[in-house]
């Protein structure tokens, strides 16, 4: 397949990936604790946006900066950064699992919804799911 075949199909999958875990804000899937599961290597830098909502509060929006290569490993490990940096750590326990995949947990407070809102890096599969 050509190069413009490729990134259209890799769009094409993103657009599903953000669609399918977008919520509506009338009914937000709320847990104690999700994984962000990330597969592929980077094919181009970019920046993926989440954002954490917790039940009753306002929202809290994480941008993770993602450089052109990075393997899914060190990808997972972007996000847990930017999330630690970003959570309050006496609220919420970030860490990496299986190399490629983040959770986030609750220590205190309301359950929270998670969702990736938009991510222009190619190539990466970002699935995210409440355990």
């Amino acid at each position: 397949m050509q190069l413009r075949t490729w990134r259209l199909l890799g769009l094409a999958c993103l657009l599903a990936l953000v669609s399918a875990s977008a919520y509506s804000a009338d009914q937000p899937n709320y847990s104690n604790k999700w994984r962000i599961e990330v597969s592929e290597s980077a094919k181009s830098a970019g920046t993926m946006l989440f954002r954490l909502t917790p039940k009753d509060g306002a929202p809290i929006e994480v941008s993770v900066a993602i450089a052109d290569g990075r393997s899914e490993n060190h990808i997972a490990k972007d996000i847990r950064d930017a999330l630690k940096t970003a959570l309050d750590a006496k609220a919420f326990h970030t860490e990496v699992d299986d190399g490629e995949d983040v959770l986030v947990k609750k220590k205190k407070g309301p359950d929270f919804a998670l969702v990736l809102v938009e991510s222009n890096v190619e190539a990466v599969r970002i699935h995210g799911e409440k355990e």
